[in-house]
């Protein structure tokens, strides 16, 4: 349809010439605006998403939503990061080795490795279990996602569990890494409850209860003996002799008079 522009003598017929340059301007105007929507989305993503996923050891991350996290979430976010020299040993021992065989971060995985002894303690669950586990469902990818629409690093389904999610901020809580860590390990701990039977917990949480060669649950286990077989290995911490110590104390200067 040919473009056309009104005057007090009657409708006129536009040239080629401007037609196409209204044709430019039309095309111009949707590039524009689908510039700006894709530069949004690449700020709420960085802003928001990325902070929510690599923040596991900042006293100042908060859980999505914005809310402050519970007392207890704070209290493991600070010590997070706060280790002794044994503790810190048997972390790198672990970090490297889960970053060399998953292909992560060896800052990720021990901010996780960190993450799943704080949250072990908490729940009163072997952090090496959690760890396993967390191997076995995703990887250490904090976003990974089933067909089953199980979700982030221990694979919780949130349709099941917005309960529990609720006091990190929701479902979408789910891709927070202390969020899902902690939500996963409560529901393998009530399992464990329930059950009174490592397996049994271990192949609920995986829903293959049917399974009778438990067939996850070995895995799990397996994955849990890679990580001990690790820690046999690992060095212990040098602890500085009674002599290294006097001699590491600056003495004062002599007087000249002496």
């Amino acid at each position: 349809m040919a473009l056309r522009t009104e005057t007090s003598a009657g409708p006129v017929v536009a040239s080629p010439e401007a037609r196409e340059e209204a044709r430019w301007a039309r095309h111009t105007g949707s590039f524009l605006v689908l510039g700006a929507s894709l530069l949004a989305l690449y700020l709420i993503v960085h802003n928001h998403l990325v902070p929510q996923l690599f923040g596991i050891a900042q006293q100042q991350a908060l859980p999505v939503g914005g809310e402050p996290p519970p007392k207890a979430a704070l209290d493991l976010l600070r010590g997070a990061g706060v280790a002794d020299a044994a503790e810190q040993t048997r972390y790198r021992a672990l970090a490297e080795h889960l970053a060399r065989r998953y292909r992560v971060s060896q800052e990720v995985t021990y901010e996780l490795v960190s993450l799943a002894h704080g949250v072990g303690k908490h729940h009163g669950l072997d952090p090496l279990l959690i760890i396993a586990v967390i191997a076995v469902e995703s990887s250490f990818n904090p976003i990974a996602e089933s067909v089953a629409g199980a979700k982030g690093l221990m694979q919780v389904i949130p349709k099941y569990h917005t309960d529990k999610l609720e006091e990190f901020g929701g479902e979408k809580a789910v891709y927070d890494p202390f969020a899902n860590v902690m939500v996963g390990a409560q529901i393998l701990k009530e399992y464990l409850r329930r059950t009174g039977n490592l397996g049994s917990a271990l192949q609920m949480y995986a829903g293959a209860l049917g399974d009778g060669e438990d067939q996850y649950t070995q895995k799990v286990l397996n994955e849990k003996q890679r990580l001990q077989q690790v820690l046999a290995r690992a060095p212990a911490p040098r602890a500085a002799s009674a002599s290294n110590r006097l001699a590491s104390v600056r003495q004062p200067p002599s007087s000249p008079l002496d």
